[in-house]
């Protein structure tokens, strides 16, 4: 719609996350390298985090074009809430197994013999895993028994968890201490700054075809798109797309802050609330609840008893005094 106004050959600012267009800053290139390098030297566990919006899923789709172009076959699991059985058949499904009928033991033999007959041929398997923070416990424990295959010198499936910052949380577990051990290498993502958001908007504009971002997205521009996406490349996209129609609508030659401002307040960007912790995930109310309701019941109890007593105690004295005599 607004591509021909402002010369553009495509979209700039789409939210799929298209390898193309790639902004690398260090942070990127080194969690990009990170991944690349686990794999091919076939480290085991790789682990990579970061926040809602901050390109983890745009590196993973890198990762794979690179590795597309090798000996290298990958499994790609982009909803991992699924129970164990579950995830070995998705897994095995993905790796062009047979999977009709089949139970966990039939699985992970098919799996193991999968992996090692392309190990034998120097070919290299990978899992990769995104959303990974919602993995459950018992599917994490699947999955680091998986890494027991392997020779003296190097693991024969290399793994790649991607995910949230609550998988650091859940990794740093007790229960999970064997799987956090065997990673081999971790990086973090995170928001861009400044000079990382003027320059992301400035090479998607580039690339889509404008002569000169300069002046369609002034530094005053995005110095108010940097404010309110806080330097998530999500949120950066979603202000921008949004820009460029409401730009096109006024028939204006340049995005002004004044419609970054307006943008943000129809997304409510700055709206955030906390989620209720009052009741569990099973809608039981939650440990600080009831330890809370027990405090205020032993308060009541007390404050109960000790009326009792000065009624007790006012009963007591009054008992011989006379009409109208006021208790002492």
């Amino acid at each position: 719609m607004y591509k021909r106004f402002y010369n553009l050959q495509k979209n700039p600012f789409e939210i799929t996350p298209d390898p193309s267009f790639l902004f690398a800053t260090k942070r990127h290139n080194e969690a990009l390298a990170s991944l690349y390098y686990g794999v091919r030297r076939r480290k085991g566990f790789v682990v990579m985090t970061g926040e809602v919006g901050t390109g983890k899923t745009l590196l993973v789709r890198c990762l794979l074009q690179l590795l597309s172009r090798s000996n290298v076959t990958y499994a790609y699991v982009f909803n991992p809430r699924l129970g164990p059985t579950e995830f070995l058949q998705y897994i095995a499904g993905d790796f062009r197994l047979p999977t009709s009928g089949k139970t966990k033991s039939e699985f992970l033999l098919d799996l193991s013999s999968f992996v090692i007959s392309r190990h034998q041929k120097n070919l290299t398997t990978v899992l990769v895993v995104d959303e990974a923070h919602h993995l459950p416990v018992e599917v994490l424990e699947e999955i680091r028994l998986l890494t027991n295959l392997e020779t003296p010198q190097e693991k024969l499936l290399q793994i790649l968890l991607v995910g949230q910052p609550e998988l650091d949380e859940k990794l740093d577990s007790s229960e999970l201490r064997q799987l956090k051990q065997r990673i081999a290498l971790r990086s973090q993502l995170g928001a861009l700054v400044l000079d990382e958001t003027e320059g992301y908007i400035h090479r998607r504009l580039h690339l889509a075809g404008c002569a000169n971002p300069g002046l369609l997205f002034p530094m005053d521009t995005v110095l108010e798109v940097h404010r309110h996406s806080r330097g998530i490349p999500r949120l950066i996209n979603t202000l921008c797309e949004s820009a460029l129609i409401q730009g096109y609508a006024r028939q204006s030659q340049k995005v002004t802050p004044e419609m970054i401002e307006e943008i943000a307040l129809e997304f409510r960007l700055n709206v955030e609330h906390s989620a209720p912790r009052e009741r569990t995930a099973s809608g039981e109310p939650s440990a600080e609840v009831e330890q809370a309701a027990r405090v205020l019941l032993d308060l009541y109890s007390s404050l109960r008893r000790a009326q009792s007593s000065e009624e007790h105690l006012r009963a007591a004295t009054g008992a011989g005094a006379i009409k109208h005599e006021p208790y002492i």
